[in-house]
C-alpha cells in the first residue's frame, strides 16, 4: 500500500525559510511589519513546498479567526431541504459567500437558528464561543431581530444584515424588493391587466411589507384598485394555496397574481389548473425567487430574480473591510433584483382583440 503523503505544515515552511512560526503566520496573513526580503524568503518556501495555510496557522498571527458565520432560519431551511422542491436560497448564499471568503483566505460556516426560540441567545452565544467568528451574516428574519443585533454589537463582532432596513448597528444590504414588486406589477399593467392580486409573505420578514408597497405604488399609479386584492401567506405551499383560493373566490377575481415566493406561486398554479384555468390565457402569474422548479414548471414562470449570491458576496467583502478599517457602512447597500419574463404572463382574455382593433 502506498504511503500517505505527509501534509505540509507551517512548521515545515518555517524550517525551510529559517524563520519563526510567527513570521510565517504574519506573511500568510499579509500583515505589515515584515521586511521585504523576509517576506520573499517565506513566500519562496511556501511556493516550493506547496503549503496551503490552515485556519489554525492563520490564527497564530493575531486575534482574527478567519471565519465568517452565516445564520439562517432553522425551521424554514430544514422544511425546504426535507421537501426537496428545488429551493436554492442556501445554495446561492453559499455560492456568493464561500467564493468570496476563499478569495480573502476566510471560511464560511452556516448555522441554523430559530429566531422565535426562547433559547436563541444561548444558542448564538454557544456558536460564537465555539467558532469565534470575525463576522456574522444575518439573513431574514434574523436580520431584523433586535436581540440578535444587540448581542452581536455587545460582543464587538462585525455583522451584515441582509434584507433589513431597521435602524441600528450592522451593515445593511437589500435587494430593493419594493422596486422588484413594482416592476412586476407594471409589467402586468402594461399587458392590460386591471385586477392584479398579490400574495404577501409573513410580517416577520421586513421585505414582505416592501413588496406590498411596491405593488400598491404601481397599482395606484395606474389608477387601479387594491382593496380586496391582497392576501397573505407564510411562504409555505399550503399558505399560498389558501391565499390563492381567497383571491380566486372574489366576485371579480384577478386576471393576474404576483406571489412573494416560489412555493406560494406553485400552489397558485396548481389550484388554477384544478379549476380549469389556463396559464396564462385565464390567469397570468409572476413569482419571486426564481428557483429551478419555477424555471422548469409548465409553463415556465415569469419571476423576479433575487441576486442572493451577489448580495452575500457583498456582505462578506464589507465585513472583511470592516475588520481592516474598523468602520462599517452606515448607508444601506442595494443590490437590485431583476425580472425574467417567461411564458406565464400575457394579456388578459379579451384584451388582445381590443388592442389590435
Amino acid at each position: 500500500m502506498a504511503r500517505r503523503r505527509q501534509a505540509v505544515t507551517i512548521k515545515h515552511v518555517a524550517a525551510d525559510a529559517g524563520v519563526s512560526l510567527q513570521t510565517v503566520s504574519r506573511v500568510v496573513n499579509k500583515e505589515s511589519g515584515v521586511r521585504p526580503e523576509m517576506m520573499r524568503r517565506v513566500q519562496a518556501s511556501i511556493d516550493k513546498l506547496g503549503y496551503v495555510p490552515s485556519i489554525a496557522a492563520q490564527r497564530m498571527g493575531g486575534s482574527r479567526s478567519y471565519l465568517i458565520l452565516a445564520l439562517n432560519d432553522r425551521e424554514r431551511t430544514i422544511a425546504d431541504w426535507r421537501a426537496r422542491q428545488g429551493t436554492d436560497w442556501v445554495d446561492q448564499m453559499l455560492l456568493g459567500g464561500m467564493l468570496t471568503c476563499a478569495e480573502h483566505g476566510y471560511r464560511l460556516i452556516v448555522e441554523l437558528v430559530d429566531t422565535h426560540s426562547d433559547h436563541i441567545e444561548r444558542e448564538l452565544l454557544a456558536a460564537i464561543a465555539a467558532l469565534q467568528p470575525d463576522g456574522v451574516i444575518l439573513t431574514p428574519p434574523h436580520s431584523g431581530n433586535p436581540l440578535i443585533i444587540n448581542l452581536l454589537e455587545a460582543h464587538g463582532i462585525s455583522f451584515a444584515r441582509i434584507g433589513s432596513l431597521t435602524e441600528g448597528p450592522g451593515i445593511r444590504l437589500i435587494m430593493d424588493d419594493t422596486r422588484a414588486a413594482r416592476i412586476a406589477t407594471e409589467h402586468l399593467v402594461a399587458l392590460g391587466h386591471r385586477r392584479i392580486g398579490f400574495i404577501a409573505g409573513p410580517d416577520d420578514y421586513e421585505l414582505s411589507a416592501w413588496r406590498v408597497d411596491g405593488w400598491r405604488t404601481a397599482m395606484h399609479a395606474a389608477g387601479l384598485p387594491t382593496d380586496d386584492l391582497l392576501a397573505q401567506g407564510d411562504f409555505s405551499h399550503a399558505s399560498g394555496r389558501a391565499a390563492a383560493t381567497a383571491l380566486l373566490a372574489l366576485p371579480e377575481p384577478p386576471t393576474a397574481i404576483i406571489a412573494s415566493n416560489d412555493q406560494m406561486t406553485l400552489a397558485t398554479l396548481e389550484l388554477a389548473r384544478e379549476r380549469g384555468l389556463s396559464i396564462p390565457a385565464d390567469l397570468s402569474l409572476i413569482s419571486f425567487d426564481d428557483t429551478p422548479i419555477i424555471r422548469l414548471a409548465h409553463p415556465p414562470l415569469t419571476a423576479i430574480v433575487q441576486p442572493i449570491a451577489e448580495v452575500t458576496a457583498q456582505a462578506v467583502t464589507l465585513i472583511i473591510a470592516d475588520q481592516v478599517k474598523g468602520s462599517a457602512l452606515a448607508t444601506p447597500v442595494t443590490v437590485p433584483a431583476a425580472m425574467t419574463i417567461r411564458e406565464s404572463t400575457s394579456w388578459p382574455v379579451g384584451h388582445e382583440s381590443v388592442s389590435r382593433s
